[in-house]
């Protein structure tokens, strides 16, 4: 009787018996991207879905601060070259936990968030990481581009990406972080840019 080694072995990993490190990377979703405009303003609004990995909570209990990072970039599209890219905005979003206090901080900035927190231009208070999650995850009326900044006889499309922004925490964890995928959330979508419904 002939041994399938290639059997054994996916029985085995379907028991249990040997490790496995493959790891599916936290799932994050862009549950609504929606575009609008105002007199002088195109604004984008968002609603994400994810869970906060166990390990980033944890380093959050521990008075270590996470930071998450959308940005959106305008494409004016082009048939006889690359689409050029006309707007590009960032906002970072700290998110700390003040065990003294039992209380979540955000601190929302279009810029990366220093120590002395100078260029915040939001901060906001929570009871627990839910609330404080719900802001991070809901984008609402944030100014990406100017009408200036809009061809009406040409076509436009949106970039939007969110993620969790590993290059601020401090050292030690970045090097903890590289490789795994608690810490490699992100998600991103695409949407074309609808003139008619920015008046």
């Amino acid at each position: 009787m002939r041994l399938d080694w290639a059997a054994v072995l996916v029985c085995a990993l379907l028991l249990g018996f040997l490790p496995h490190h493959v790891q599916a990377e936290p799932a994050a979703e862009v549950m609504q991207l929606r575009l609008e405009g105002s007199q002088d303003d195109v604004l984008l609004s968002a609603a994400l879905r994810f869970d906060l990995p166990t390990s980033v909570e944890e380093a959050l209990l521990k008075g270590i601060a996470v930071f998450f990072v959308a940005e959106a970039e305008v494409y004016r599209e082009r048939w006889y070259w690359a689409d050029k890219k006309v707007a590009a905005v960032e906002r970072h979003m700290r998110l700390m936990f003040h065990p003294l206090t039992r209380r979540w901080r955000l601190a929302v900035s279009p810029n990366v968030i220093a120590n002395n927190g100078l260029g915040v231009i939001l901060n906001q208070t929570f009871d627990s990481i839910d609330d404080a999650m719900g802001a991070v995850r809901r984008i609402s009326g944030w100014r990406i581009a100017g009408m200036s900044d809009i061809d009406p006889g040409a076509r436009h499309r949106v970039e939007f990406r969110f993620r969790l922004d590993v290059s601020q925490l401090p050292r030690p964890l970045q090097i903890g972080a590289l490789g795994q995928s608690d810490w490699a959330l992100s998600t991103a979508a695409t949407q074309r840019l609808a003139l008619e419904n920015l008046k």
